[in-house]
């Protein structure tokens, strides 16, 4: 589930699943050309306990393996750190959006305060 679908969750659904385990993951990738190596993460998913993380992880791993080698030093590099972290399960940034939700709430809390 990406985080358009999250979007149309009711809180109080979000929470449940959050306290029942569901945590949201990245995958990550990378692309290089010759002397230059980007590595980005995908968008962010929610997975529920029990769902697979692999499947969402092969697009990233296949763009990693034909693009990310060809980069000097980075490239094998970073492409190698790439698929550990995706074969993995992809790296859990549940923290972060909790955080940055918990930030934009009270954002919106004191705008409509002031209004």
């Amino acid at each position: 589930m990406d985080m358009n679908d999250v979007k149309q969750m009711s809180p109080e659904q979000l929470k449940s699943d959050l306290a029942n385990g569901a945590k949201f993951i990245v995958f990550e990738y990378v692309i290089s050309v010759i002397f230059v190596t980007f590595r980005r993460s995908s968008k962010t998913y929610l997975f529920r306990p029990g769902e697979d993380r692999l499947v969402k992880s092969i697009p990233y791993m296949l763009l990693t393996f034909f693009f990310g080698w060809w980069g000097i030093p980075w490239g094998p590099i970073y492409s190698i750190a790439s698929f550990i972290t995706n074969f993995s399960g992809g790296r859990d940034v549940t923290a972060e959006v909790l955080t940055r939700a918990s930030a934009q709430a009270k954002v919106e809390k004191l705008k409509n305060n002031q209004q």
